[in-house]
């Protein structure tokens, strides 16, 4: 996957298209991601004891990885990721654009 955990991520596409946002899950079998404040739908949970209250709760949903690009912390912009193998034999993604480490 182009984008990984805790990365922020710019939302192409959709109802929240030019969203930026965190990473919250990274689910690469389904190539799908959960994006923070991103798809946001409405679930509607029974109280389990008497303690805990029902109601509707709103939580983000997981959209498709081909949504979102992730963002250059240097230039700060939506960009392609590309991968780079270092003289140590370490491969590292870097921006498309300005050529840092994302990472």
């Amino acid at each position: 996957m182009h984008v990984k955990k805790d990365q922020k991520v710019m939302v192409m596409s959709g109802k929240d298209a030019g969203t930026i946002g965190k990473v919250l899950v990274a689910l690469p079998k389904e190539n799908k991601v959960i994006v923070e404040g991103v798809n946001l739908i409405t679930r509607h949970v029974k109280p389990r004891s008497a303690q805990e209250q029902g109601g509707r709760l709103k939580q983000e949903g997981a959209i498709s990885a081909s949504k979102v690009m992730p963002v250059c912390g240097k230039c700060n912009k939506p960009t392609r990721v590309r991968n780079k193998i270092l003289d140590n034999g370490e491969k590292v993604r870097i921006c498309a654009r300005c050529g840092e480490a994302l990472d």
